[in-house]
């Protein structure tokens, strides 16, 4: 279907990767694997064409269509989230329109035998076919289930794309590839911004619904559920694997053996022939023997060994000066936006280098209190500072911060003062930044290059306190581990938002949960809180209740909303009040409708799948007529579009239950 043939990149003269050939077929799911800056994200711009490569082509039919999805993108934010996610159809409406334009063409003719009146019922044929096709009719259905899909509720649906922050905007971004149903979604880390929920809901749509896919992800149980092959990017070569990522993990360690016994047994190979050579490189006798072991020095072509070397990547805050006992006390702070209050009634104390962590699901005011402690935004209550604090602040967009026009040396000699200017190429050097990848400028450096360059600048100044809200997005599983040993071995005081259980282990010794308007305290570590919960990990910590027994879905976190969200903050009653006779009954009506529609679209699917067994039945007996084969076609379409509605009534009909739970 797509056909990747001798690709090349380089930047500055400087090759990302060369002689890139693989073949992606129509149904591949495949995962981009390779170490930061390896050149993953630079391929999928290749392969959607937005990037031109220094060599080689990328050949596709021209039917075949493509659907990207950047790490970062420029969001509009002129309309609302279902007429935003509706211009996912614009090339449908652009076909009603064409259609209508030539049916009224076709209501003035009268040259019932001319060509161009052939023609003519011809395109409207077409363009009939193709809305059929497309799912014209069922648009509205398709467009409201993928958004509740990835989170959304029928109450987002009409507020303005502007009240909801970069992430959630981006799930609209999401929402619109998946329903333009590309021959070929290429997707760039689309699992950042999205809670368990949303992952399970895209793994299932990704391995059921789409047809080809190249993702590139950090998250092993989404590449392990959706993808059956994995390309990796190394040392700048392309190896195919026709498994998932763990076993090509496994795949890897073999290969990268086999790779090492080549390269030691090559440097004895040329060991030996430099010794020969300076042996017998005076004397006229084995002039001629000399000359050979020259050429045939220069002939070895250098065996690269895939196994990246972060031996010199060693993370060191610098010395923490000293702070007061109680770096941050907060009593009785709280946070609303118009009606909705994100939390209320936090009361804690962090004492001097604790290291402690934000969790909780999306929405429900981790970031919104860090942008507290920041002093970003107002609050209620008293939040006090303590004796000479200094806050190092990583913050989720840290990394498209920096001005992409600079350099990496001019993004460090910028911030850098004093003595510490004569040391940047040495820092940079330990940040894997040394030589040519200094000069490289940031607009050309992968996600998990700018998060280490954003991180550099953190280093540069003492700090006391420090606040990582998502520090690990964009990072590889060792980077994540280099960065986790520097916390470790930091002496001030730490604050971490995160959902990675992996990196929190062994790393904090308190965690504040947040949830249903709360922030509440458990002492221990990440098991020891993942244990007092009974799950598994932080992701599960998202399908719970909140504690007001009741899902937050609505409660979208948003870095500069001015009306998120209206929910009503009459304190909770232990009990809930009794409904009246008439409120009883108007919800048993409710829930009666949504029952009901559940049950049509049922029959529906039932009497779709008894037509479509016996047009298979007529095409088995021998019946190809092309009658026949357009019937079938439309039986499969006609199917889809009706398990489609069946699965938005279902959506309804549980959300109704939820919500009388």
């Amino acid at each position: 279907m797509v056909s990747v043939n001798d690709l090349t990149m380089e930047f500055s003269a400087r090759p990302i990767f060369s002689d890139v050939s693989f073949v992606i077929n129509k149904t591949d799911k495949i995962g981009l694997a390779g170490k930061n800056g390896a050149g993953k994200s630079t391929l999928l711009k290749i392969i959607a064409g937005l990037q031109q490569p220094t060599s080689g082509t990328v050949s596709k039919p021209t039917e075949v269509t493509i659907g990207y999805l950047p790490q970062q993108m420029k969001l509009a934010d002129d309309t609302s989230i279902i007429n935003e996610a509706r211009k996912a159809f614009a090339h449908i409406d652009e076909h009603k329109a064409r259609l209508d334009e030539l049916n009224n063409q076709l209501a003035t003719r009268s040259d019932y035998e001319s060509e161009s009146y052939a023609k003519l019922i011809e395109d409207i044929e077409y363009l009939n076919d193709r809305l059929l096709m497309e799912g014209a009719d069922n648009m509205e259905a398709e467009v409201e289930k993928t958004l509740m899909g990835l989170g959304f509720s029928r109450e987002d649906f009409d507020r303005p794309t502007s009240e909801f922050s970069g992430g959630w905007r981006m799930r609209v971004e999401l929402a619109k590839i998946l329903l333009q149903k590309p021959d070929l979604l290429l997707l760039d880390e689309p699992t950042n911004h999205l809670d368990i929920e949303s992952i399970q809901w895209l793994e299932q749509f990704l391995q059921s619904k789409a047809k080809a896919v190249m993702l590139v992800s950090h998250d092993r149980a989404f590449l392990d559920n959706v993808t059956r092959r994995t390309i990796e990017i190394s040392c700048g070569k392309a190896y195919d694997y026709k498994v998932s990522y763990t076993p090509y993990t496994e795949l890897r360690k073999e290969r990268v053996e086999q790779q090492m016994r080549a390269y030691e047994n090559q440097q004895k190979q040329i060991a030996d022939i430099k010794a020969f050579i300076e042996r017998f490189r005076y004397q006229a006798t084995k002039a001629i023997q000399v000359q050979s072991r020259i050429k045939q020095l220069e002939k070895i072509v250098p065996i690269e060994v895939d196994e990246v070397d972060n031996s010199r990547l060693r993370l060191k805050f610098p010395p923490a000066p000293r702070s007061g006992d109680f770096p941050l006390i907060l009593e009785d702070v709280g946070k609303a936006y118009g009606e909705h209050q994100v939390f209320d009634h936090a009361e804690f104390r962090i004492r001097r280098g604790e290291k402690v962590a934000f969790v909780g699901k999306n929405g429900e005011g981790k970031s919104t209190l860090v942008k507290c402690i920041m002093g970003e935004i107002e609050h209620t209550g008293m939040l006090k500072l303590g004796h000479n604090v200094k806050i190092g602040y990583f913050a989720q967009n840290q990394a498209q911060l920096l001005d992409e026009n600079l350099t990496v040396f001019e993004t460090i000699d910028n911030v850098a003062v004093g003595d510490i200017r004569l040391k940047i190429r040495d820092i940079l050097g330990a940040f894997m930044f040394g030589g040519e990848a200094s000069d490289k400028k940031v607009k050309v450096l992968s996600g998990g290059e700018k998060t280490r360059l954003a991180m550099i600048k953190l280093l540069l100044e003492p700090v006391n306190f420090l606040i990582l809200d998502e520090p690990t997005n964009h990072l590889d599983l060792k980077t994540k581990d280099i960065l986790k040993d520097a916390i470790r071995d930091f002496d001030g005081t730490v604050i971490i938002v995160s959902h990675d259980r992996d990196f929190l282990d062994g790393l904090v010794e308190k965690v504040y949960e947040f949830g249903g308007g709360k922030v509440k305290e458990n002492i221990g570590g990440i098991y020891d809180f993942l244990r007092s919960k009974n799950l598994e990990n932080l992701r599960d910590l998202e399908l719970t209740k909140s504690p007001t027994g009741k899902e937050n879905s609505q409660q979208k976190e948003n870095s500069q909303t001015t009306a998120p969200t209206v929910k009503n903050d009459t304190p909770q009653h232990d009990k809930a009040p009794k409904l009246s006779y008439a409120e009883q009954r108007a919800r048993e009506k409710v829930v009666k409708k949504a029952e009901k529609k559940v049950k049509v679209a049922e029959e529906e699917i039932t009497r779709l799948e008894t037509l479509q067994k016996e047009i298979e039945d007529k095409i088995a007996a021998g019946d190809t007529s092309q009658e026949t084969l357009d019937a079938y076609a439309k039986a499969q379409k006609d199917l889809e579009n009706g398990m489609s509605v069946w699965e938005l009534a279902t959506m309804e009909l549980e959300e109704i239950m939820s919500s009388n739970a």
